[in-house]
């Protein structure tokens, strides 16, 4: 009797190893816009690693970069219908349904890195991941692109009214429709995809974007002038949808949820390597005049621009924004 509890035993073990073992691996489709060799396409590839790696197979992430799967926006729909389980678009493609999250376009909110990190992991970056997951997503994390220049290809930009009058691509987004408005120029929303042809042919006059998209997508090659003004950060939101996280194996959600929070860190460190390194590269290039902002000339910029934060008390909250101001103080 013991001799065939002892076998049946065996038998049940060695189906329940053979069963995980030939499991298919749970596959985690993550979409995005940019190259690989960006700050999120780095984080993206160093987040596959690790899961995989910390899994031991049993997740496997597919990446799909350059909108080689979906745009930004389409991404957020198929993230709603779990047609992919990962996206990270840039802030104000949810802006639609979290306008809170427009406080993140406002010009010269943030003062540095420091100042940045310290509003996305304390109560206003928090706040907002709660909104988010109100509209059936979940927010993992806030990963790091970097801090905006503005480039053109008719003159020099040092002071705000340089723009007067010429047409600059932005994203879809209110705020950084007033904050071109502001300066007396005309914001073009553009997709991404679109914008080096654009402003190859004359569509547009200039663009505003991290160093590494200008590098990586060879802006600078259809631009003559670029201002170091660091006056908006870009980031974008690290989302997943409720659907595939409440049907992850708890153990597998903790593993998981551990390789997001290191490879946001990751994103972090890479940004600020990657963005030095291209403008190194972009000023070796010798194919743009890079224009250097006097603390007095960015001062002038950063007076102008915030102007328009008036506009968004009611709709991200004054009270959110004084608090982000006060966190850098």
């Amino acid at each position: 009797m013991k001799h065939t509890k002892l076998l049946v035993l065996t038998i049940v073990l060695t189906l329940l190893f053979s069963f995980s073992a030939f499991a298919k691996p749970i596959v985690v489709k993550f979409s995005h816009v940019v190259a690989n060799d960006t700050p999120k396409g780095k984080a993206a590839q160093y987040l596959k690693k690790i899961v995989e790696e910390r899994t031991d197979g049993r997740m496997k992430v597919e990446i799909y970069p350059n909108a080689s799967l979906y745009g930004d926006r389409e991404a957020i729909e198929a993230l709603q219908m779990n047609a992919i389980q990962l996206a990270a678009p840039s802030f104000s493609k949810f802006t639609g349904f979290v306008p809170e999250l427009q406080i993140f376009d406002l010009p010269f909110l943030f003062n540095d890195s420091d100042h940045l990190h310290k509003v996305l992991d304390g109560e206003v970056g928090q706040k907002i991941l709660k909104l988010v997951g109100q509209k059936g997503l979940v927010g993992l994390a806030y990963w790091d692109n970097g801090f905006k220049q503005i480039s053109a290809k008719q003159r020099p930009l040092i002071k705000p009214s340089d723009a007067a009058g010429l047409k600059f691509r932005i994203m879809s987004s209110k705020v950084l429709e007033e904050q071109f408005k502001v300066i007396g120029a005309n914001p073009q929303v553009l997709p991404f995809s679109e914008v080096y042809s654009a402003l190859q042919q004359g569509v547009v006059d200039g663009q505003e974007n991290t160093l590494s998209n200008i590098y990586t997508k060879k802006f600078h090659e259809v631009q003559n002038y670029m201002t170091l003004s660091n006056h908006g950060y870009l980031g974008y939101l690290l989302v997943s949808n409720k659907i595939f996280m409440n049907q992850l194996p708890e153990d597998l959600k903790k593993i998981f949820l551990g390789a997001v929070k290191d490879a946001t860190e990751y994103a972090r460190k890479i940004a600020k390597e990657v963005n030095q390194e291209y403008l190194k590269k972009i000023r070796e290039s010798g194919k743009v005049e890079i224009i250097k902002l006097t603390p007095e000339q960015r001062q002038v910029w950063k007076e102008k621009m915030m102007e328009i934060y008036p506009e968004f008390y009611d709709v991200i909250g004054k009270d959110l924004i004084q608090k982000t101001l006060d966190a850098g103080k």
